[in-house]
């Protein structure tokens, strides 16, 4: 037992030495700089590597898109900008040296080598929906990793500015849907084909915007996009972006909704004041400027009609005959001469309003009748005040829930 014990470290010394010798016969060298520079050497100098010959006759490429962030979606100008990168991966059997009766030795110890698009074959593909750039996506600067079968991953990273046709039916609760359109360039589909990775769209490193919430992102099946006799392979990406709601109820809903009642109150001042021409062309300039200034924020097409814009120019019309019906009102008030018969019948059927009640109790008994039966230019100007408040009241109310309602049936059904 003694000898056992003191025999220990030297079979332990043994085993260091053996150990590595033997997995050296099994699995080649171990890795090492120099050894990586020779596998370099022999991959593309030795055996003539050609950048401009594709690994094989059909070259088929996943394609994957990492979003960062939601830089901005300027619905005025159908843009779309995102931060984030694509990634490239296909097959280049040239550059395999998992089977060391390939290459003059093991290389198997090395797990991946590191070039870019200088000595590597790439395939040659563009956003094609871009309004920036519509060149073929290239980076150096971002090196392609290879594994030891021979599969390239590259991620080429960028911030992207696609066109997006806007819908703005329901701004500025709206919600948009853009496009990445990634194709084949000079490649036709029997040469390069692309494809979608199992999770397309990856999502882990994305930061929120403070004006789009990000509804979903999702990649479309591959489709062949003509180009004359010739057809080239795509893949699109499909982002869905949700305006936040609370900034926008808070600074152009609610004040809109707060002037379209002080419209009707027009028919609430009293005309010995004085002002009421003034009110009433002080809220028709303040939705003159409402209306500019939404204008200033949406396309200039007729494809899709804003409901905000309608509702707009519907308030604004009020605001137009409220001053009109104003002045019809002071020059009723201040009318002499003798009422028209039809306006006497009109009068006459309706019932008395409050303010001729309040005439009639300061009159002698004696003098009820004759007062009561007596329409004059006043009290003309009264009720024609009363009618215009309730239908001005009716017709607001109306249009302004019929909005809302949209609004939330809009929201809630994304």
């Amino acid at each position: 037992m003694d000898w056992q014990y003191r025999s220990f470290p030297l079979y332990g010394l043994l085993a260091l030495i053996l150990v590595p010798t033997s997995f050296g016969l099994f699995f080649g060298p171990s890795y090492s700089i120099s050894l990586e520079s020779e596998l370099r050497t022999e991959l593309f100098t030795t055996n003539e590597y050609e950048v401009l010959q594709r690994p094989e006759k059909n070259v088929v490429i996943s394609i994957s898109m990492t979003i960062l962030t939601i830089n901005d979606l300027n619905i005025k100008d159908q843009a779309l900008s995102i931060s984030g990168y694509l990634t490239f991966n296909w097959r280049d059997s040239r550059l395999d040296w998992s089977d060391p009766a390939n290459t003059t030795q093991d290389y198997r110890s090395i797990d991946f080598l590191f070039s870019n698009e200088e000595y590597v074959w790439r395939p040659s593909i563009i956003i094609e929906n871009s309004i920036q750039d519509m060149g073929v996506i290239s980076d150096k600067s971002t090196p392609m990793r290879i594994t030891h079968m021979g599969t390239v991953v590259w991620s080429p990273s960028g911030i992207f500015v696609v066109s997006c046709e806007s819908d703005t039916t329901y701004y500025p609760l709206d919600t948009q849907e853009c496009k990445v359109k990634v194709s084949s360039k000079a490649y036709t589909i029997n040469e390069v084909s692309l494809m979608l990775t199992f999770n397309p769209v990856i999502l882990d490193f994305y930061s929120k915007n403070g004006e789009w919430d990000l509804v979903s992102a999702s990649g479309s099946d591959v489709s062949d996009t003509a180009v004359g006799q010739s057809s080239f392979s795509s893949v699109d990406f499909d982002i869905k972006l949700r305006r936040r709601p609370v900034f926008h109820i808070i600074n152009t809903l609610f004040p809109v909704v707060m002037m379209a009642i002080l419209i009707a109150m027009v028919f609430k001042l009293p005309v010995d004041s004085g002002e009421r021409n003034g009110f009433a062309l002080t809220v028709l300039l303040a939705y003159a400027v409402y209306l500019s200034i939404i204008s200033e924020n949406i396309p200039s097409t007729s494809v899709s009609v804003c409901f905000l814009s309608l509702y707009l120019a519907f308030v604004l019309f009020l605001a137009v005959m409220s001053v009109v019906l104003t002045i019809f009102v002071l020059r009723a008030h201040y009318g002499t001469g003798k009422i028209p018969k039809l306006l006497k019948i009109v009068f006459n059927c309706t019932s008395r309003s409050k303010v001729d009640v309040q005439i009639l109790e300061k009159k002698d008994v004696g003098e009820y009748k004759h007062e009561e039966n007596k329409l004059t230019w006043q009290k003309v100007a009264v009720k024609m005040d009363t009618v215009f408040f309730y239908v001005y009241v009716l017709l607001i109310s109306v249009v302004t829930s019929v909005l809302t309602v949209a609004y939330i049936i809009h929201y809630r059904s994304i």
